[in-house]
């Protein structure tokens, strides 16, 4: 119903207006109650005169106020909408088809608002809907599901909607059984396959309005080095953006702290579609770049992120002999610079600590066999501490006998003396060839040449390792390239020279493939299929659809040929590994192109999300609550029943009633949430908001059973628990958070990292709950805990040792159960404290523990329905209901552990001050 452009959504309760002349005449029928006054004596009324004259009737500007409200109620009810949308039809079924490829991220919310928009109108013309994701119909595993529902259905599970990490074409087949339909397609604007005919399918089923913004689409394109400068192309739907376009680089900082490092901008030409920007960026800054994005556009298509393509590696090479003119290729250093000049920073120093002092990332070491005692140590300490030594056999090493007697600690193998050579004592007569490499082997996949061919060789000792150790070998089975670990470094020797003397591998490309494996070398530009052949990468960090990249917990390996395949639903942008070695799959390629949609001259896209439909139901109900009020004020006033100075209080009535019913808008923002505030001056318990419903549900039951407990058994009186998001609540105010895990669980983002290390370091404490029995690392959840708590820079745990705090904070205990038994972990103690004497318990004075971990599902066992009684179930019978009272034991021991510190600890001391005061 549509009246003065104004619509309703209940029109029959307009009919209520019909019986405002009755009430009219019911309050002109009743007269006001007269006013009591009491009368002294009788003669003391002689000549007095009554100047207040009563009203017969209620004044018609009171009774017009009253009708007034009582108008404004009825048509409030009656939901009056301004502007309400009259185009096109106005029943049967309503197909919402939305683009949710990467694109659209970046307009995500107007495109939630415009289906919700869509969703209001059809609930008010109860027009069943069907909402289709474009995605959906991509798969091939199943065709979308077009499911009919109530529009109040589909409003619940808008905020669940959120685009994908890639594109793909558009499909059509799903269309032919859909039926009679009207069609509201929300396009991102970017052309692809399958459009036209889809555009056909939609307009079968009936009328079709497209909805499409105006502003370009943009992408990034993979980054590139080109002499030694970054090159990153920005790709537009066209023609490119009126302002310029901002890029972030972003990375680690020196602290850890994923920030972002540079920034700088690129401009579009005029009608141009695409931008390079070209950066020189020192090295180290740049082997910190984790991914380069577009300032404040959210898509994945607009990241592009960093492998080693884009990092070189430092590599240093001992140099201990000048090479003269002309003997260039004997040098042993010679082919190993040849293969790592374009590829890494190399770094040649005669001076082994020096060069260990320049801080490579690899130190190769060509036909090396004594070292200084000064040397060796530092050697030592560097592999151990991370780094990678790659030595290379050669008379020196062959002629020594470094490992006859016992094994050296720099070389991964024993050797034999004297080696093996075409023609010697242990002549093979012809030079041999490499045998195709073991899948053990990071060489596992590499083609062989036929030109490759051995003719002298370092042995190994035999030995129960030698095999492990291996990573190549000959046709005949000896080995020609071993590798062994040192402390969290390697060491990888090469049984051959470094220059072509003992074979040709260093003549062939299969030398630089090897480099490259070893993560030495790096191509410089992106793997094909043919190189990626025989490897298998597994997804440290995935992208989704808003640009977002997460940590990838468990994920199953992918074949290495696969990563060159555009990503989709098989494949995900993000950071995959084989290794040291590190692969970026990026949504765009080198070769992508942004194309604009272009419709048919009878589709005309429109953008206007913004309904200009505006509901009045809750203003007009809100004027008719003032009129009340009025009303009041009014007749207090008639009554003579307002204080003295009549109109000066009615006034100041108004007045303070206009004040506390205005929205005090500025205020808002600035004051503290009452939340906030009472925790602070109330123990509150909280718990972190994970996302499932369930189980924060869960986490609230539980605190608030332990609220219960805590105000039955001890002098503690907490107010009701709260949830807290760690991205945007004030965490200061919670003594301690409870964290139950989930394997969905979001990991915290920088900022909520900074917030919880501040939290922690200011006294507060966290209880980590798996809820997974204890069983260790092997669940979901164990492993979604690594990947949180490991930016926090957590102390050394150890599980819960019989005298620590907790077992005497208030209760007396042993154990720490919940729904389930389990270990439970807290910082752990100082490696010197004392036993005192006398006393069962070590002096732990500063065992205050920042962190618990555990499985134990305590929440459950507090958890407590509305009528009081428990929610869940623990073990069985009276056994059963002994660990729930121990759960309770626990939490309270928790929440006194937390409020009182080391305060128990402290009694330690007290036989020696009795001592003293005996004294």
């Amino acid at each position: 119903m549509n009246i003065l452009g104004i619509g309703f959504t209940a029109p029959l309760l307009l009919f209520g207006l019909l019986v405002l002349p009755i009430i009219w005449w019911l309050l002109r029928a009743v007269p006001p109650a007269p006013r009591k006054q009491v009368f002294p004596a009788v003669t003391l009324l002689l000549g007095l005169e009554d100047k207040v004259v009563q009203a017969d009737r209620t004044p018609w500007w009171l009774l017009l106020l009253r009708l007034l409200a009582m108008a404004t109620i009825i048509i409030g009810f009656a939901g009056p909408v301004l502007n309400p949308d009259t185009s096109g039809p106005r029943d049967g079924r309503l197909l919402v088809f939305v683009d949710d490829f990467w694109p659209a991220a970046s307009d995500w919310p107007q495109r939630v608002q415009a289906i919700g928009n869509a969703l209001d109108e059809a609930g008010v013309n109860a027009r069943p809907t069907a909402i289709v994701l474009a995605s959906s119909a991509v798969r091939a595993d199943a065709a979308p599901n077009v499911d009919w529902q109530p529009a109040d259905v589909w409003e619940s599970a808008l905020p669940g909607l959120a685009p994908v990490a890639w594109d793909g074409a558009y499909d059509w087949d799903w269309v032919t059984a859909v039926g009679d339909a009207d069609v509201l397609w929300l396009s991102d604007g970017v052309a692809r396959a399958g459009r036209e005919d889809l555009i056909a399918k939609f307009e079968q089923l009936g009328q079709l309005d497209v909805r499409e913004p105006s502003a370009p689409r943009l992408g990034i394109l993979p980054a590139v080095l080109d002499g030694g400068d970054l090159v990153v192309s920005v790709l537009s739907t066209g023609p490119g953006p009126v302002s310029d376009v901002t890029l972030e680089a972003l990375g680690p900082d020196p602290e850890g702290i994923d920030r972002a490092l540079l920034s700088a901008s690129v401009a579009f030409d005029a009608g141009a579609r695409r931008a390079d920007l070209r950066l020189t960026v020192p090295s180290e800054l740049r082997n910190r770049i984790d991914r380069i994005q577009i300032a404040n556009h959210r898509a994945s298509g607009a990241v592009t992120l960093a492998d080693d393509s884009l990092r070189r590696r430092k590599v240093g090479l001992l140099n201990t002999a000048g090479e003269r003119e002309g003997l260039e290729l004997l040098s042993p250093l010679h082919y190993l610079r040849e293969a790592l000049v374009t590829t890494s920073e190399v770094i040649e120093l005669p001076a082994l600590t020096e060069l260990i002092k320049a801080g490579p990332d690899v130190v190769i070491l060509p036909d090396v066999a004594n070292f200084a005692e000064a040397d060796r140590k530092a050697l030592v300490d560097w592999v151990d501490g991370g780094g990678l030594l790659l030595r290379f056999a050669g008379p020196r090493l062959a002629a020594s006998d470094l490992t006859q007697r016992e094994a050296d600690e720099l070389l991964p193998v024993r050797l034999r003396a004297g080696g093996r050579v075409v023609g010697g004592a242990m002549s093979w007569g012809d030079p041999r060839v490499l045998a195709p490499f073991q899948e053990s082997s990071p060489f596992f996949g590499l083609p062989l040449p036929d030109d490759v061919q051995i003719e002298a060789q370092i042995l190994a000792q035999p030995g129960p390792d030698l095999a492990e150790r291996t990573i190549a070998t000959l046709s005949d089975g000896t080995p020609i390239v071993t590798r062994n670990t040192l402390g969290a470094g390697q060491i990888v020797l090469f049984h051959i020279s470094a220059n072509a003397e003992w074979s040709t591998l260093p003549l062939s490309g299969l030398f630089v493939q090897m480099l490259e494996r070893l993560a030495i070398a790096s191509k410089g530009q992106t793997r094909d299929s043919v190189a990626l052949d025989g490897t298998t990468w597994v997804a440290t960090h995935k992208l989704d659809g808003f640009g977002i990249l997460s940590p990838e917990d468990a994920a199953p390996g992918v074949p290495g040929p696969k990563l060159v395949d555009p990503v989709g639903p098989d494949l995900a942008p993000g950071l995959y590994a084989d290794g040291d070695r590190v692969q970026a799959v990026n949504v765009l390629r080198a070769d992508s192109v942004l194309d604009r949609a272009v419709w048919p001259a009878r589709v005309e896209p429109r953008w206007d999300v913004q309904s200009q439909r505006q509901e009045l139901g809750p203003w007009l109900l809100a004027l008719a609550l003032l009129l009340g009020a009025l009303d009041v004020v009014l007749t207090l006033w008639l009554a003579g029943r307002l204080f003295p100075g009549v109109q000066r209080g009615a006034a100041s009535a108004l007045v303070g009633l206009a004040l506390v019913i205005a929205p005090q808008a500025s205020d808002a923002q600035t004051e503290t949430p009452p939340s906030v505030l009472d925790a602070a001056n109330i123990v509150t318990l909280a718990h972190v908001l994970t996302g499932d419903t369930q189980v924060d549900q869960v986490a609230r039951a539980g605190l608030l059973g332990l609220t219960d407990q805590l105000y039955l058994r001890s002098s503690v009186e907490p107010a009701p628990p709260v949830g807290v998001d760690i991205e945007i609540d004030d965490l200061s105010v919670y003594p301690m958070l409870y964290w139950p895990l989930t394997d969905t669980a979001p990991i915290p983002s920088p900022d909520a990292i900074l917030r919880l290390k501040r939290y922690l370091a200011a006294g507060g404490l966290i209880l980590f709950d798996t809820r997974d029995a204890g069983v260790g690392g092997g669940t979901a959840a164990s492993r979604r805990l690594r990947s949180v708590a490991l930016p926090l820079n957590l102390p050394l745990l150890d599980q819960v040792p019989y005298d620590h705090v907790l077992t005497r904070s208030f209760y007396l205990l042993q154990e720490f159960p919940g729904r389930y038994r389990g270990p439970v972990w807290a910082e752990a103690a100082l490696a010197d404290a004392e036993q005192v004497e006398g006393m069962p318990f070590r002096n732990l004075n500063d065992g205050v523990t920042p962190v618990i971990v555990g499985g134990n599902d305590w929440a459950s066992a507090w958890a407590i329905r509305a009528d009081g009684r428990p929610m869940f179930p623990v073990g069985r019978g009276q056994a059963g209901e002994r660990q729930r009272e121990m759960a309770v034991r626990f939490g309270v021991n928790l929440v006194m552990h937390v409020l009182t510190g080391n305060y128990k600890s402290d009694q330690v001391h007290v036989p020696a001050l009795l001592e003293r005061l005996g004294e």
